[in-house]
């Protein structure tokens, strides 16, 4: 027969209402009891009932991730590493995740409403913030805990920022010194909150070399491989095309990777690709992409951490900034 708390209790000599209050986390437990609780549960093969448990605190013990409308869903290497990281880092703390998909920002917003005011999960993660992003304005008014990679709007919240512009410069002066000089950007979407960011530190960059960037250089996409092939054709096919072409995300870079491959270019010494992300699949890219990387999986814990501090105290700390570490490989020569 399964243990039950009255066992757990018993075992330790101590009251059904202490032992419940331990396993759930209440702070008005002192740790090395808490941390004695906990162990003893897990040895006598005790499994808190999650129902009974949500009734009590009132909580979903649920955090809700939706994939932004326009994604590639589960297909793009960065969310499978942004989702492996939330799931872990939640699993370590007695959380569920709770994720879906969405075909179009109509449903998107529909989700959240539903999951908002349904009482599904106690909190959201966001990442891929647009400007002036309308689920932060919707969750801020809601009063539902989130954490957001990137910032949007004067609203202070939990989040983690990427200031990559001291990246920028280290990877155009990286490509620069290999003998590449006439550079392009293939970026997102306009309203996007990272293309912003990421096509201005890239202009600086470009400038601080002295060099000119012509407008027809600069494409926007879709954010995917085949939003890159397209958009890297088209530079390609241009009477004096570009000799280097850097990318919004590394999903993008592998779109102009093949079509590099398809126009016959080698690689690294006709043509230097570079992306941005880190993904694990860059590595293995033919050939592996040069990348400024971020953590995404860590990333992804952090920002779990930061929800449930502030769905537990409900202060709001200060927003975290992280700076990409380029990664130099063969698609950018040298």
């Amino acid at each position: 027969m399964r243990p039950g708390i009255r066992d757990v209790a018993k075992k330790l000599n101590l009251s059904i209402t202490t032992v419940s209050r331990a396993l759930d986390g209440y702070d008005d437990v002192a740790e090395q009891t808490r941390e004695l609780v906990v162990k003893t549960a897990r040895q006598m093969g005790y499994s808190p009932n999650r129902a009974a448990r949500q009734l009590r605190r009132q909580k979903a013990d649920t955090i809700g991730f939706i994939l932004p409308a326009g994604a590639q869903h589960f297909s793009e290497p960065f969310f499978t590493e942004f989702i492996a990281g939330l799931g872990n880092e939640l699993s370590s703390r007695n959380y569920d995740l709770l994720v879906s998909a969405v075909a179009s920002e109509e449903d998107e917003h529909e989700m959240y409403r539903r999951w908002a005011n349904g009482g599904k999960v106690d909190g959201f993660i966001l990442n891929r913030l647009r400007v002036d992003d309308w689920r932060v304005n919707f969750l801020s008014k809601m009063h539902t805990p989130f954490a957001t990679l990137d910032h949007s709007g004067k609203k202070r919240y939990p989040c983690i920022r990427v200031d990559g512009a001291a990246g920028f410069i280290e990877l155009i002066e990286h490509v620069y010194s290999n003998g590449f000089r006439r550079f392009a950007f293939i970026g997102g979407p306009d309203n996007l909150v990272q293309q912003g960011e990421r096509l201005a530190w890239f202009r600086q960059a470009v400038q601080n070399q002295g060099l000119k960037l012509p407008e027809k250089l600069v494409k926007t996409a879709d954010l995917t491989s085949t939003g890159g092939f397209q958009a890297a054709a088209e530079l390609l096919s241009l009477p004096d095309p570009p000799d280097a072409i850097l990318c919004v995300n590394d999903e993008t870079a592998f779109g102009v990777l093949h079509a590099a491959h398809d126009h016959g270019l080698e690689i690294g010494k006709r043509l230097a690709v570079a992306g941005f992300d880190g993904v694990q699949d860059a590595r293995h890219s033919e050939p592996p992409l040069t990348t400024l990387d971020i953590p995404v999986f860590d990333i992804a814990r952090q920002l779990v951490d930061m929800l449930l501090k502030s769905i537990e105290t409900e202060i709001v700390g200060e927003p975290v900034l992280i700076k990409p570490n380029l990664l130099i490989r063969p698609s950018t020569g040298g």
